[in-house]
């Protein structure tokens, strides 16, 4: 039977690290999960004694101060900790949210703002964060694969991925292999990750996030739309309008579903107002 109330330690945080390692979740995703942990017990406070009542104040709490999907994803990695602490009788469910057909304008990359923020980079002498975006924004990739562009892999023509348990290739235009196998040899990196930071580490999440963000000012574009996974979105939308082969960008993007790779082929609400419009079904005042 399991308990309806306990005292959770701190010390249980790395534990639970260990046990999603030894799970085969992908670094960022154990990343993720440890950093809204601690968000959880810094809610929690000095009492870290937990029932299910204090579990839903938590949800209320999370959606006061984050967005939906955020929400949704911290309820999620709370729920993972709880049954890893056998304490699964507290999980809560996720917020309900009504499904949109459509993305919102105010958080999709276009074409054009891609291109202010690739010249906005190379102007800043940015070439790898350009190089960076090229890659992602042609091939669909996410950010946490970067790391698989070696010089090695890049010199193949193809990108073999491991990731989450799955295997697949991504596969690059020409002209990308040739810019990275330039830059790589510019930069005397012979073999290993072309993505690196002055001290020879593979970049980070974060690394790129922060040198996007930077851009902001320089192009005028909306925060809300400057981070690395909006140019896997631009992938997607270009893909799609160009082949409307969903099932080989179902592929490409190593989803599960074709649910979820409809999400990124959805039309913004513009589209919808422009189709409207065309319907012509109100007739004008004379």
């Amino acid at each position: 039977m399991q308990k309806k109330e306990a005292v959770i330690k701190v010390t249980r945080i790395e534990d639970f690290k260990r046990y999603l390692y030894e799970r085969e979740n992908a670094g960022a995703t154990i990343q993720k999960y440890v950093t809204d942990i601690h968000t959880f017990f810094r809610y929690l406070g000095e009492d870290r004694t937990v029932d299910k009542q204090r579990i839903m104040a938590y949800k209320e709490w999370l959606q006061k101060e984050y967005s939906i999907n955020s929400a949704n994803s911290m309820i999620a990695a709370l729920n993972q900790f709880l049954d890893f602490l056998d304490l699964g009788s507290l999980k809560v469910k996720r917020i309900k949210m009504q499904t949109n057909l459509f993305l919102q304008d105010e958080k999709e990359l276009t074409q054009d703002e891609y291109r202010r923020l690739l010249k906005a980079a190379e102007e800043n002498g940015k070439e790898q964060l350009a190089l960076c975006m090229e890659t992602i924004a042609s091939t669909g990739i996410r950010i946490s694969e970067l790391g698989f562009f070696t010089v090695e892999n890049v010199s193949k023509k193809y990108i073999p991925i491991t990731n989450k348990g799955k295997y697949r290739r991504i596969f690059m235009p020409g002209v990308l292999q040739e810019k990275l196998l330039q830059f790589a040899r510019e930069q005397g990196i012979q073999s290993g990750p072309i993505f690196i930071t002055r001290n020879g580490h593979p970049k980070s999440r974060s690394n790129i996030w922060r040198e996007m963000k930077a851009l902001k000012e320089k192009t005028g574009i909306e925060g809300s739309k400057i981070f690395p996974h909006n140019l896997r979105h631009l992938f997607a939308r270009n893909y799609y309008e160009v082949t409307k082969d969903i099932a080989g960008l179902s592929d490409l993007l190593g989803h599960g579903s074709l649910n979820v790779t409809r999400i990124y082929t959805s039309n913004t609400g513009k589209i919808y107002q422009k189709q409207l419009d065309l319907m012509n079904c109100v007739k004008m005042n004379t």
